[in-house]
This record gives structure tokens, C-alpha cells and sequence, in this order.
């Protein structure tokens, strides 16, 4: 059960309006059939985008974890479902671990973050008082991913003092901006440095409703949050853009190189490669193998097949070469469930007419090879005064003889 009011948006409003703009029309037999037909279209379009972002949003199992937990609350609210896809997009995207709450974001949105975070991931709750009553802990802890997700309660200035002296560092802020002191909130973490280097501020409410752009506003909350997201946008340590989700939603991040205005006067900031990143590339973003073509032989088990998945994880296309060429097919098979280019191809890594057989369909295929994973071996667990001629040949045809071939021909 969920209690909905449209005029919870800026979308909202305007459909809020249509509806008693149409209601007049119908009452008004001097109204043009053509302008009611209008007003209709209108309302149409206003009030069919929500149920239509949120029936187009992938489905997740968390939705029954928050009917659950507000039950176990007695406690109905609204929470946009669209919000809460869009937060654990976000985490995913980012790959986050750690995260922020400074305010009171819709449980619902809460528990999908929570949903998308690792099993070691953690989320820090931090609000004037418990989200769900006195027992928001437990009522969180009803949920499978509700072991996440610590609370803070109590003064948000003395939560983030705690967390600055605990070295605490976030890939995630989310930000209540209909709060009191939210200005203050946001300099905090950017001022202490509680945000990671490649993290984000999201900012919930940042359009309230659609009047923080109208004229003659004299709501205090309202006024609040335009001085905020003012602030935000002449801050020269970031970035900004508000979407018109919901209330508005914010998407900060740092400025992916620190403006002059930062660094201009420390004259301490040597701006050379280190600084600035090898063609302004950071070193993580260099050591990615994008576009690079790797093989692994003894690809398809074991850990030929952990290296499969760690090479095309890293962004290169991967041809896994096995004995067996089913096994190649069924790593090739995974590795297309992540999206990595990759191919199977069949090979004896001991005979040479194999070896250029597989790095020639390489060449063929892909144009050349840049990195030789000659991962493939044999152990025949025998004891050395029972290792037989045979065994002895084998082994060393594959694990020597079989390098050999493929450094010597890729």
C-alpha cells in the first residue's frame, strides 16, 4: 500500500493543474470542444510518464522487501519507484562500496541501493531521527539486504564530525536538499575530503516541487534549496547536473581536472604528467587492455578460464584456446553474457601446424595479437622414479615445447 499525491513533482503540478483547467472546461459550455481535446492530450502525456518510466524499469526483488519492511513499521509513505532504479544504476555504474545518507531518502530508494551494493558493501544512515520510527534498524534488518545499512541518529553535524575522524571515504553521497543546514552538509563532505576521487553527490528535492525556479517565491525551504543548488553550480571543484526526476534529483561529481581557480594559488602543485595523468589519463585508466587482443591457451577450465574472464574484464577481446573445444565454447559462452568479445577456437599447443592454425584465425579475425596468456600444462602427478618416457615427453611437449611454438609464432 502506498499513499500517492501527483503534486508531489513538478510533473505532478502540472497535471494537478490540467485536471482543474479541464474540470472548468467541462463546466463551461462556452469551452471549444478543440481546447478540451487539448487539455486532454496534455493531462494525458503528464500523467502517463511516471507509471510508464516505472513499468519500463527493470524489475528487482526489492520492491516486496519494502511492502515488507513498511509493514513491519506500520508505516505507509510514498516512494517513487523510478528514484530507486535510478540510485542503483548509479551504484552499479560506479561500483560502489561505501555510501552516504545525510537525510531521510524513501525507503524504497534505500533498500535498492542496498539491493546493488556487494555483500561487504556498507551504507551509513545518518538523520536527525530513526527513519522508520524507533525501530528503523530492526525494520531494515527485516530485509535480507537491510545488514548494510547502519544507522546514525542524532545531530548530523556530530554523525559527519565522527565520520571525518574515523578517515571514513564515500564512493556515494546522497543528499536530502529539503532539510535544514543541507548548505552546510554539502561543504562539509567536499570541504573533508569524505568523498572518494572518482565519486558522486547525488541531491534529492532540488527542484521542490518546481518552484525553486518560479518568481516571487518567499517559501524559506524553498529559497534554502536555490541557494543550494546555486552554490553547487559556482563550486569550480565540480560538476553538476540536475535531472527532473521526482523532485528534481542532482548528479555531482568532481571536476575531472582541477580548475585554475582550485589550484591557481598553491604554488606547491607541480602541473606536470604526475599531476595531470600521462595525456591526461589517469594511471587505472592506462592500464586498461580497451581494444588490446589477447589468447589463453588452456583456456577452458581452471585458471586459463580465470584468466579469460579477467583479460576481457579488463577490456580486451579474448580468443580461449583449449584441447577440447567445447570447454572453449562454454567460457566463450560466459564471457558473451558480460559483453566481451571473445572466440573459441580448438588447438594441441605441442604440434605447430595447431599453434599457427589458432593464431593465424586470431589475425584473421581481430587484425593482430598483442598479449600471449600460454597458460596451458600438464601435470601427470606421478612420482619422478615412476614418471615412464611417455609421460615425461608428454609433459614437456605441452608445458616446454608448446611455449615455445606459441611465443615463437604470435
Amino acid at each position: 500500500l502506498f499513499y500517492f499525491s501527483i503534486s508531489e513533482t513538478p510533473l505532478g503540478l502540472i497535471a494537478e493543474n490540467l485536471l482543474k483547467a479541464k474540470e472548468i472546461a467541462l463546466n463551461d459550455s462556452r469551452v471549444p470542444e478543440q481546447l478540451r481535446n487539448y487539455l486532454q492530450k496534455a493531462l494525458d502525456v503528464a500523467l502517463g510518464l511516471d507509471p510508464y518510466l516505472d513499468a519500463m524499469a527493470t524489475p528487482k526483488r526489492y520492491g516486496q522487501y519494502f511492502v515488507t519492511l513498511c509493514v513491519f513499521s506500520v508505516l505507509f509513505f510514498y516512494s517513487c519507484l523510478s528514484t530507486g532504479h535510478i540510485f542503483r544504476m548509479l551504484v552499479h555504474m560506479i561500483r560502489a562500496r561505501k555510501i552516504l545518507l545525510i537525510g531521510k531518502l524513501k525507503g524504497y530508494s534505500i533498500l535498492a541501493i542496498a539491493e546493488e551494493l556487494p555483500d561487504d558493501g556498507k551504507i551509513f544512515a545518518c538523520a536527525e531521527e530513526p527513519y522508520l520510527g524507533v525501530n528503523s534498524q530492526e525494520a531494515f534488518d527485516y530485509s535480507s539486504d537491510g545488514k548494510k545499512i547502519s544507522m546514525r541518529v542524532g545531530p548530523v553535524e556530530d554523525t559527519l564530525e565522527a565520520l571525518h575522524a574515523e578517515a571514513e571515504h564515500f564512493d556515494i553521497v546522497f543528499i536530502d536538499a529539503d532539510q535544514r543546514n543541507a548548505v552546510n552538509y554539502y561543504s562539509f563532505v567536499m570541504d573533508n575530503h569524505l568523498l572518494r576521487m572518482d565519486a558522486l553527490i547525488c541531491v534529492e528535492n532540488t527542484l521542490m516541487k518546481g518552484q525553486v525556479y518560479l518568481e516571487n517565491i518567499s517559501d524559506e525551504n524553498v529559497l534554502a534549496v536555490r541557494k543550494l543548488n546555486t552554490m553547487i553550480n559556482s563550486d569550480p571543484r565540480v560538476e553538476q547536473v540536475i535531472l527532473p526526476v521526482q523532485s528534481g534529483l542532482s548528479i555531482i561529481r568532481r571536476s575531472p581536472v582541477p580548475p585554475d581557480a582550485v589550484i591557481g594559488s598553491k604554488k606547491e602543485v607541480v602541473r606536470d604528467d604526475v599531476f595531470w595523468g600521462y595525456k591526461k589519463r589517469r594511471l587505472l585508466d592506462r592500464l586498461r587492455l580497451d581494444d588490446k587482443v589477447a589468447y589463453v591457451t588452456g583456456g577452458g577450465q581452471g585458471i586459463g578460464r580465470a584468466f579469460a574472464h579477467a583479460l576481457g574484464e579488463a577490456g580486451a577481446k579474448v580468443a580461449v584456446v583449449d584441447l577440447v573445444l567445447a570447454k572453449a565454447e562454454a567460457v566463450v559462452c560466459e564471457l558473451s553474457l558480460k559483453g566481451i568479445k571473445s572466440i573459441a577456437l580448438a588447438a594441441d599447443v605441442s604440434k605447430p601446424e595447431d599453434v599457427q592454425r589458432f593464431v593465424d584465425a586470431i589475425v584473421e579475425r581481430w587484425g593482430t595479437v598483442h598479449i600471449a596468456c600460454n597458460n596451458a600444462g600438464i601435470n601427470m602427478n606421478s612420482a619422478s622414479e615412476d614418471t615412464s618416457l611417455e609421460e615425461w615427453d608428454k609433459t614437456f611437449n605441452v608445458n616446454l615445447r608448446g611455449l615455445f611454438l606459441c611465443c615463437q609464432v604470435s
